[in-house]
């Protein structure tokens, strides 16, 4: 059993700012574990990350993202050599490396092994379901995914833990080969003084919404699909979709095709700190992915007394529980979703349905409990 808790490095990337609020969950919860983190951080370089205390030391490494499959496979063994570098500078200070990210890094899991260091992989999503919902069915792109499959294959097999948020993605995520090995726990807590409710669901506006990536993924393009239908039905309802994404300019497209875009508001990338006063402008976030693993969209709309409606997909039921703390949709098709978006917002129980949301989510995601299950798992490991 590993005594020294002081001893664990957080491997993590850093592509956008989405990112940098689980990254400073992970290391507020490391920190409270440990007497000293260390963080070894690849980013974006227009992206600035800093420890947020002085118990935790961080090594930045500058990332450049490149279209082209051949110098972006050349840019992952240089930044896997990189990471590994900087790996070896802290060995003798280090009994853990958790990596934090989707993509495997295969350099640093065989150097991991070779010292003899427990590897942690904390899978927030599944970049090989994501890249097969793009739609490339050509020879070129299933080579580029076979190519990624087979080290991403190796970091499975090397990892000592692959953990993830709920025993729902061992199946969806096709994960079932290292379900032994695979452990439960997430890095999701709230500030509840910030996300809460300070306008009561009644006294809102009538204004439903979509919040996150616009990308194929978030299956925010059927959402689309279905605001004709929705919007006939709720004449003085408006409609919210905030985000940025490789879908922006046909989302206006087709909004404005439909005409229906005076009923919208666009307001582009929704930073963390403005979330709280949009969520209390909802009566409903509609969140129809086709992938996930625990949205922490959902989480801070619900503690703000938001009723979410979303697709059963990752750890998202074992959080919604259907009219009870908030509302499931089969599936994503825009005539699903128009249809849930109708049942959600004529609902009897919407009021209690969304204090029931939140209820639960101050009752599993405080910093207290999130801490704490990091701590059995960490204790716990041999």
């Amino acid at each position: 059993m590993i005594q020294d808790l002081s001893s664990i490095c957080i491997i993590s990337p850093l592509f956008h700012t989405a990112f940098i609020p689980p990254l400073n969950h992970l290391q507020r919860i490391m920190s409270d574990l440990s007497e000293k983190n260390q963080m070894i951080v690849y980013q974006s370089e227009n992206i600035t990350y800093y420890a947020e205390n002085e118990k935790n030391t961080i090594d930045v490494i500058p990332y450049t993202y490149s279209s082209n499959f051949i110098f972006r496979l050349f840019n992952y063994f240089f930044l896997n050599a990189k990471i590994v570098l900087k790996m070896m500078r802290r060995m003798e200070r280090t009994n853990i490396y958790l990596f934090f990210g989707e993509r495997g890094l295969l350099l640093p899991y065989f150097f991991g092994k070779l010292i003899g260091k427990k590897i942690l992989w904390l899978l927030p999503s599944n970049f090989q379901t994501m890249a097969y919902l793009e739609n490339d069915d050509s020879v070129t792109n299933t080579l580029k995914l076979t190519v990624q499959k087979i080290p991403h294959a190796i970091c499975y097999s090397l990892a000592d833990y692959p953990i993830v948020y709920s025993p729902n993605l061992i199946r969806e995520w096709k994960l079932e080969k290292y379900s032994k090995k695979i452990l439960f726990a997430h890095e999701h807590f709230l500030d509840f003084t910030t996300f809460t409710v300070t306008v009561p669901l009644n006294k809102r506006p009538p204004v439903i919404g979509y919040i996150g990536r616009l990308s194929t993924e978030k299956g925010v393009h059927h959402f689309i699909q279905a605001l004709p239908e929705i919007l006939t039905s709720h004449t003085e309802f408006r409609v919210c979709i905030g985000g940025a994404g490789q879908l922006k300019e046909s989302i206006e497209s087709s909004l404005e095709a439909e005409g229906i875009l005076d009923r919208i508001d666009l307001p582009g990338w929704i930073s963390h700190d403005e979330l709280p006063g949009y969520f209390n402008r909802f009566r409903l976030l509609i969140l129809p992915s086709y992938t996930e693993g625990l949205p922490n969209i959902m989480l801070e709309a619900m503690a703000c007394g938001t009723p979410v409606l979303a697709t059963p997909v990752g750890a998202i039921p074992d959080v919604i529980k259907d009219g009870i703390t908030g509302f499931i949709m089969e599936n994503n098709s825009p005539e699903c979703i128009a249809e849930h978006v109708n049942r959600a917002l004529s609902h009897a129980d919407l009021q209690q349905i969304a204090e029931n949301g939140k209820k639960f989510v101050e009752e599993n995601y405080s910093f207290e409990k999130t801490v704490r299950s990091w701590k059995e798992i960490i204790s716990d490991i041999r």
